[in-house]
């Protein structure tokens, strides 16, 4: 069975979409989910709720990722 992690990178508006990651990211927020579609949900209202709303999309953006990992459980039975 998989385990997801949504990652959120809020990156400055000068760093290119394709070079935003953790290294280059201001802030970074991840949280646990149970499917891929949960990764993309729901972290709009967080943003928005959040005290980096005030940048969002004038010197910040959102990049969103989904990360797959297997558990321990499954990766020992494969």
């Amino acid at each position: 069975m998989a385990v997801f992690t949504a990652v959120v990178l809020v990156c400055q508006l000068s760093v290119p979409p394709q070079a935003c990651d953790e290294s280059k990211a201001i802030d970074v927020i991840s949280t646990r989910v149970e499917s891929e579609f949960a990764c993309m949900r729901g972290f709009q209202e967080t943003m928005a709720r959040g005290a980096l709303r005030e940048g969002l999309g004038e010197t910040v953006y959102m990049k969103t990722q989904c990360v797959r990992r297997q558990t321990t459980s499954t990766a020992a039975n494969e």
